[in-house]
């Protein structure tokens, strides 16, 4: 078995019904703020160490992180507003499972704005911003396979510096509402060592031509990565989807 696939395997495991896992022991020992609790459950969540639809327990909460429900509570409902989890009164919290359509949707205007902000980043003459550009994507120079969870954190930080560089705030914002992350979190499976090399070989091309501040070429580079990253999420679960539809269908 693959790194990329033992790892999923083992989040997907991990992720069965409960919110535990390595984190746990970073909870402060007189018990976690608000603010620790929804950052913890935030990176279990888009390392995938708590899988897509897994239920979040307020009881095995409230021991991991040595709060009453009441943190708790209020953790979930940011979570909520932020839509990484579904959270229902006296129903209970589940990680958000996005679908098929939820996931060629973000995608479609995605594509449209990490394109322009690859254009913009090109484009910028700020000094200061094009140093901080090339220092946060230095990991994606690194030679070697990844590890999925290395690989995500990665993949992160390199959208990040671009939108950083673009230097337009509200473009920013509002790509930050498109859930890039959960969506890498909820493909991992798909995440296999091929994939995450062509995706390094990408992310390197697409900061080349930022960095000979080639507009167009960035864009266009931008643009066909986002389009293969989305056919590559979205075959198996239209696919999936599709048969469950026929199965309903037939009953």
């Amino acid at each position: 078995m693959s790194n990329a696939a033992a790892e999923s395997k083992r989040a997907r495991t991990r992720g069965r019904g409960e919110a535990v896992g390595p984190r746990a022991a970073a909870s402060p020992a007189h018990g976690a703020t608000v603010a620790f609790i929804v950052e913890r459950l935030r990176e279990d969540i888009l390392a995938a160490r708590i899988a897509p639809g897994s239920r979040l327990v307020e009881s095995d909460l409230t021991a991991r992180f040595a709060v009453s429900r009441g943190p708790v509570r209020e953790a979930l409902r940011r979570l909520a507003a932020d839509g990484l989890i579904d959270h229902w009164p006296n129903r209970g919290a589940l990680v958000r499972r996005l679908s098929a359509r939820e996931i060629s949707e973000f995608f479609q205007i995605r594509v449209e704005m990490e394109s322009l902000a690859a254009r913009l980043a090109a484009e910028s003459d700020d000094v200061d911003a094009r140093g901080s550009f090339a220092a946060a994507i230095r990991p994606i120079l690194a030679d070697g396979p990844r590890r999925l969870p290395d690989y995500l954190c990665e993949n992160a930080a390199f959208h990040e510096a671009l939108m950083a560089l673009a230097g337009n705030r509200q473009l920013r914002d509002l790509a930050m509402r498109l859930h890039l992350p959960l969506i890498m979190a909820q493909v991992a499976d798909i995440l296999t060592p091929d994939v995450l090399e062509a995706s390094v070989r990408e992310h390197r091309a697409i900061a080349a031509a930022i960095l000979k501040r080639d507009a167009q070429g960035a864009a266009n580079l931008m643009r066909a990565h986002l389009e293969r990253a989305a056919a590559l999420a979205l075959k198996p679960r239209a696919a999936g989807e599709n048969g469950m539809e026929q199965r309903q269908g037939s009953r």
